[in-house]
């Protein structure tokens, strides 16, 4: 493992920026038309048993290395081969424990679920790629924690590719939820070559007393916090597929893999990036202000208008698009949760910033809170809203990114109104000529997509004209880091 100085960060978080908004460019395009012909030639209640049988399976790798690799990302001090090696061996031994047991139990799941056959193999096939996942995460974290994002997206852009191109290939055959079968098990195995052959890492077994007990000091907290966003969010899917039929667990996902798109299109990228960087600058108070402020900024600038533009236009998408009035039951709760992801696009940061500089503990509060208030709320705006309550309820619980705020400027301080104030206002701004304008002139598809290049051209004209110096400051700040 090698150390890198300032400069070096700055450098290569920028590079990092630039390969993961690439990245994520090809995934996102690659996604979108995938989820689009995904959703024409699937049912909803194909989508539940994909989306009810994903999230089970997320359940299991909470489990796979309690918080270890992201105690070796946070380290302050150089990782030793004893720290990668305790990493891998513990983590193998806890992921084919929950392997095996997840195999034997794979017909009970189907009989829980009442799933068919196929579902079951869907389920299978995930434990298996499960596995197959668990061993990239060596290689995956001496990358990451070098800042050479460059590198790390090349596996993930194959897996995308993979998964995508089999699913869709396979669901217009009339395979059904076997399309997701195949495409989970290639996406797999391809990512693992790739991987492998971008960052060789020779595997070593074996534990280290000193390393083990160093690395969970951090990792049980870390991966506690995990655990219970696993019970407020995946478990709770688990749930709503009991006692909700599956076709609106299918508008549940439907509206928020939408409203999600942009939180993880633009927000993921950023996430990933300054955890390593925020590690490495945890104790340069100013620099990691600065920081902070550019990355809550460079989350909101483009997730704020895309979410805006997403509400407004959704409902003319679901009139042209063929097959697509069957989505139209979702809009409601596309609103809530688009309403949460823009909450989210600001609170993730914060908390992401809380534990790159070690205080975990602080962030696990917070998660206690919400996780708590989600199975509190979920039941009861279900039985008053139906399915929408779902989306309700994530969207009331949202609203505490108020005291995410205070809880961070008590440790980095930085100027949260300064940073959203423009984006919001040019998002309202944009939302608002949108709205009106799209009730007049939207008929078909040619007048939507200038519908969607006049929002975009109002947006950035509205933000260069409030944020011109701090767009000017950011380029050249950009533009001196790559050289």
């Amino acid at each position: 493992m090698e150390e890198i100085d300032i400069a070096a960060i700055k450098k290569r978080t920028i590079r990092g920026v630039l390969a993961l908004t690439s990245r994520t460019l090809i995934i996102q395009v690659v996604g979108f038309i995938s989820n689009l012909l995904l959703t024409i030639f699937l049912s909803p209640t194909i989508f539940g048993v994909y989306f009810v049988v994903t999230a089970s399976i997320a359940f299991l790798s909470y489990f796979s290395d309690i918080g270890l690799a992201a105690a070796l990302i946070q380290k302050r001090d150089k990782i030793s081969h004893d720290d990668l090696k305790t990493t891998f061996t513990i983590q193998q031994i806890l992921v084919l424990s929950l392997v095996i047991l997840a195999l034997v139990l794979s017909r009970n799941f189907g009989s829980f679920y009442h799933l068919n056959e196929k579902g079951v193999w869907l389920f299978q096939a995930l434990i298996v790629s499960f596995f197959l996942s668990s061993l990239k995460t060596i290689p995956s974290v001496i990358l990451e924690r070098n800042l050479q994002f460059e590198k790390l997206v090349i596996p993930q852009i194959v897996e995308t590719l993979t998964f995508n191109i089999l699913a869709v290939i396979f669901a217009f055959k009339g395979f059904g939820v076997t399309s997701f079968t195949i495409a989970v098990l290639g996406r797999g195995i391809t990512g693992l070559i790739a991987m492998y052959l971008i960052a060789p890492w020779r595997i070593s077994l074996g534990v280290s007393k000193n390393s083990a007990s160093k690395l969970l000091s951090f990792g049980i907290p870390f991966q506690t916090n995990s655990f219970l966003a696993l019970i407020k969010d995946d478990l709770l899917i688990a749930y709503l597929g009991r006692v909700l039929p599956l076709n609106q667990v299918g508008f549940i996902g439907f509206a928020q893999k939408w409203a999600f798109t942009p939180l993880r299109l633009i927000m993921d990228n950023i996430i990933r990036i300054t955890f390593p960087s925020f590690s490495r600058l945890q104790d340069e108070k100013n620099l990691l202000s600065s920081a902070l402020e550019k990355s809550v900024f460079a989350s909101i600038v483009l997730v704020f208008p895309s979410l805006a533009g997403l509400v407004v236009l959704s409902p003319y998408f679901i009139s042209l698009i063929p097959k697509y009035s069957k989505w139209e039951p979702a809009l409601l709760s596309l609103g809530f949760f688009a309403a949460n992801a823009a909450f989210s696009s600001i609170s993730t940061p914060l908390t992401n910033t809380l534990n790159a500089i070690g205080k975990i503990k602080v962030s696990l509060y917070f998660m206690v809170f919400w996780t708590a208030a989600t199975w509190i709320l979920t039941p009861i705006l279900i039985a008053v809203y139906g399915f929408n309550g779902v989306s309700i309820a994530s969207f009331v619980i949202s609203l505490s990114l108020f005291a995410v705020i205070f809880a961070v400027r008590k440790y980095v301080d930085f100027n949260f109104l300064g940073v959203i104030k423009n984006p919001l206002i040019a998002t309202f701004i944009m939302g608002t000529v949108l709205y009106f304008a799209s009730r007049i002139l939207v008929s078909d598809f040619l007048s939507l997509s200038i519908m969607i290049i006049l929002g975009v051209v109002i947006y950035f004209l509205v933000l260069f004209v409030l944020a011109k110096d701090q767009l000017l400051a950011d380029l050249r700040f950009v533009k001196e880091h790559l050289k």
